[in-house]
């Protein structure tokens, strides 16, 4: 797969506008993105993936909502509650999305409201574009999903299932996208869980540059 469709929603978007969040529904996530966007793990690159913005976080609201940072919004440094969409529902067989907000949902949503769903337990979602763990992801156990899966796709959903019932990503709360440039996923419980995967990934990646 090319690169030059990076950060493009694919999947079928059932979209209303809607309302921010309140301001202190969104500090920690926003915190988080902050972290990230710093770490360049998401942002915006003229000289990578066709110019488009890349990554995106999500935090889960309840058993099936959660709430994603915005269709480009990756070359803002700092976000407000209005780059912020709501994911009411994810259908990955479908290739759907009901989602509501003044901005739609990132063009990974449907990733992240796999994982969602195929853990109780997950509150947290950050998919970053990293080249160091990317590149590295085979020497450091990561698991992967098949090189020829596109992103924001129902095969990349059926991959991710696959990965969960074949693999030991459950216990590692990270995946590689082998079919989407540079594309990390970790989870977790809470931010600091999967904040802390993506941390300690990214060191050890460093490491092995060296």
């Amino acid at each position: 797969m090319t690169t030059n469709t990076e950060g493009v929603i694919k999947y079928q978007l059932e979209y209303t506008t809607a309302p921010s969040l309140p301001a202190e529904h969104v500090r920690e996530i926003n915190a988080w993105r902050k972290i990230l966007y710093l770490l360049q793990l998401v942002g915006q690159d003229e000289s990578r993936y066709g110019g488009y913005g890349f990554g995106n976080i999500s935090q889960r609201l309840d058993k099936q909502r959660f709430v994603i940072s915005g269709t480009q919004t990756g070359a803002l440094p700092d976000l407000t509650p209005e780059h912020y969409a709501i994911v009411l529902a994810c259908h990955p067989a479908q290739n759907r999305l009901v989602g509501e907000g003044p901005i739609r949902p990132s063009s990974e949503a449907l990733t992240h409201g796999v994982v969602y769903a195929l853990d109780a337990d997950i509150q947290w979602v950050m998919h970053a574009h990293s080249p160091h763990i990317w590149q590295h992801a085979e020497a450091l156990d990561i698991p992967l999903t098949a090189a020829d899966v596109p992103y924001g796709s129902p095969e990349m959903a059926a991959e991710v299932e696959r990965l969960f019932q074949e693999t030991t990503v459950a216990d590692k709360g990270i995946f590689s996208m082998a079919g989407h440039e540079d594309g990390i996923v970790t989870f977790g419980r809470t931010a600091e869980d999967a904040g802390a995967v993506m941390l300690a990934y990214l060191s050890q990646a460093f490491q092995l540059d060296n």
